[in-house]
Parts: structure tokens; sequence; C-alpha cells
């Protein structure tokens, strides 16, 4: 199969490119590396050190020789992905190629905007770009669970069935999205269901909880470093298990956001890798727009916080937890029961468990503890809801380690 990955050099992007390609698909990679510039803009880096895109396609082409190729490039230019679909002539298309930080689109209208316009532009030129030049392949979007935000009900799987004076109709569930980010991803989804109507696309749209862990079956930091995906630590970037496993390493207490109550769904990256997979391998008919939610288990931030210190000291680690004032406008004790259903009929099944991912992921990060003290001021949560803060860019050039 040929498959067009859009934001290759991504934590996810990168990890699914070199499964797809073991696997034996013809894999064509997609990013314009902003995800190095913005977190190095916030004074970040990432815990594993990644290296140049030349030295991972040099390193990769050695084991999957033709298999994997990649372009430089923006979305946002509708010339440039509309050549790059002519000339590879995808059978799927995963488009994970957005800024995926809340925080980030929430600093003042600057981020804000650049969030939206990266995002909804970028997805509009693709989706222009498929009606023109590959209008049966297969769009595969990265949406996220954060479009439903966290209803009083249970949250249904894409759609469900409403009566209102005394008539039914299946129905897309409601979105409520908690920051300008996750508002560019539901105007994403109504773009696409949109382009599937009129236009007879087909689209996969993934709502995805929230990903962890630092190995795949091809990425084991240990053994080979140099083919290490990102991991983001930082305020804006890393999610709470990130940064809670960062903490632990440094020996800095657990930042838990509020009361702690706040419950999302989690799916190892192993696991995340083996959806994504499975979806490409199991396209919708022409015209059908469908949703899936992709996750395991769903915790709340304070039961998260606990499991990494209960795993960290057995590890000698010693580690302390700290309720910190909520930056984020959000409810902190709340209903959460999510219907997942479509991805284990095709035969999805957890790799691991959250206690024996986050074992992985300890180890693999105690490798990684100077880089991460290095950056320790990073962890912080400086970025509210309330009143913004703009994040003064790095004095250190650019490059793309």
């Amino acid at each position: 199969m040929n498959v067009l990955i859009l934001g290759m050099d991504g934590y996810i992007g990168w990890s699914l490119g070199l499964h797809l390609a073991e696997k034996g698909n013809k894999v064509v990679g997609v990013d314009n590396f902003s995800r190095r510039r913005t977190v190095e803009e916030i004074g970040s880096w990432s815990a594993t050190p990644i290296q140049t895109m030349e030295k991972r396609m040099h390193i990769a082409k050695a084991i999957y020789q033709d298999s994997l190729h990649f372009h430089e490039g923006d979305i946002t230019d509708y010339d440039f992905i509309a050549d790059v679909l002519k000339s590879c002539e995808p059978e799927a298309i995963v488009h994970l190629g957005e800024q995926p930080s809340a925080p980030y689109s929430m600093i003042d209208a600057e981020h804000a905007a650049y969030t939206q316009q990266n995002n909804v532009i970028g997805t509009l030129n693709l989706l222009f770009a498929m009606r023109d030049y590959a209008p049966n392949a297969h769009l595969i979007k990265l949406g996220t669970m954060g479009e439903y935000g966290t209803p009083p009900i249970d949250i249904a799987e894409g759609f469900f069935e409403v009566e209102y004076n005394g008539r039914r109709a299946n129905l897309m569930f409601p979105r409520y999205p908690g920051s300008f980010y996750h508002a560019s991803k539901v105007h994403d989804t109504y773009n696409i269901m949109l382009a599937c109507k009129i236009w007879d696309l087909r689209s996969t749209d993934v709502m995805q909880g929230v990903v962890y862990g630092t190995r795949t079956h091809e990425i084991n930091p240990s053994e080979n470093p140099d083919m290490c995906t990102r991991f983001d630590f930082d305020e804006v970037f890393g999610t709470a298990i990130n940064r809670y496993c960062a903490e632990a390493v440094i020996g800095h207490p657990l930042t838990v956001y509020g009361k702690g109550g706040q419950t999302r769904g989690f799916l190892a990256l192993v696991d995340s890798i083996q959806c994504l997979t499975l979806i490409c391998q199991n396209a919708p008919d022409k015209g059908e727009y469908r949703v899936f939610n992709q996750i395991d288990e769903t915790y709340d931030v304070t039961s998260l916080a606990r499991t990494v210190k209960k795993i960290g000291e057995r590890k000698n680690l010693a580690i302390r937890v700290n309720h910190v004032p909520n930056p984020r406008k959000e409810a902190e004790e709340h209903h959460y029961k999510v219907e997942a259903k479509h991805l284990r009929k095709l035969g999805f099944k957890p790799t691991r468990t959250l206690e024996q991912e986050l074992d992985l992921m300890l180890d693999d990060l105690l490798g990684f503890k100077g880089r991460i003290k290095e950056k320790e001021c990073a962890i912080y949560p400086k970025t509210t809801w309330q009143d913004g803060k703009r994040i003064i860019q790095s004095s250190a050039p650019m490059n793309r380690n």
C-alpha cells in the first residue's frame, strides 16, 4: 500500500512511518519541522535527542531500503500538497500535520491565529488536493477526544440517536472544545464531513486520547537511540503523563493541576500505531465519513500521578505529588465514559498495561536525565487560559535536532 504521512517528523508520525515500512508498505512522509521550532520557542526540547531528518532517513533507508521517502514542505501551501499527491498517488493519507498543543494556542492572539490557520487551512488544502488528484484515497485524520469536552453524559463514537419533538435522527455527537487548538480540530471535523458528502471522499476521523510511551516494535531508545521518536515534557507540549515521568526522573514534584479529577482516555504509543495501521488496512466506502474513538483506558490525572509514583519508587526514585493551581479553565471533577468499539471490531488488542508501559518509560528517561534537568524550568505551568502569556522566543539559533 502507498501511504502518505503528513507530520512524519512528529512523535506519532515517525513511529508510524517506521512501522508501516517494516510491514512492507511504501511510505512517503511530509513535514515542515514546525514542532521542532515551536518547542524551541518555548524554551524546551525533546527528552529523547532526535536526529535530523537527513540522518533519520539515512538510517531508515539502510533498514527498509526504498520503502521510506520524505518531502519537506508546508501543507498550507496548496501547490506543494497537490504536487505531493500527484507524485506519490497515495491509497491512504494519515494526516498528523497540525499544531498539537492546547496551551500553545492559548498564549495570545498570535498563537491562537497561527494554530487555527495552520490546522484549518492545511486540512482544507489537503481536501481540495484530494478532490483534484487523489479522490479515491482514504484520509485518516488525527482528531482528538478533546473535541467532545467533558459532557455530563456518555460520549458516543461520533454519532448518536436523538429524539426531539417526537422525531428521531442519528446526529453527530456535540462538540465542546476547551481551547482554540481543540476548536481547530472541530472545524476540521465539519470540513472533512462536508468534503465526503459533496465530493464522495472517504475518511476516518480518529478521536484519539492521550498517547504515551517511548517504545514501539521498531523503536527502542536503549538499543538504537538514533531512531528515537520525540518525547516532550514541558508545560506546553508535554502531556500530564509525560510531565509526571520526566519530573519523577529528576526529583521534581509531580505537578497535578487543581483538584486532579480531570479524566481522559489514554493509549500507549505502540497501540496508537497498531490502531492507525488497522485503519489504513480497512478503508470506508466511497463518500463515507466515519468516526473512531481511539482510546484504551481512562484515568484521572491524580490516579496517573500516583501510579507514576508507585512505579518510580520501585526504581528507588524519591517522588512527591503536589497539587498546583490549574492554569486551564476546565472541569476538575466530572463524568467521563467513552464508547470505543469500532477499533476492537477491527482486531485492536492492547499491548501492555499502564504500569508495564510506565516501567519502560522511566527506564528510558533515566538515560536522558541530564537533558530533562537542563530544561526543568520549562515544566512548571506558565500559560494560563484566563489571561494568556506570551512566551519569549529562545535566543538560540534554530536547528532541527
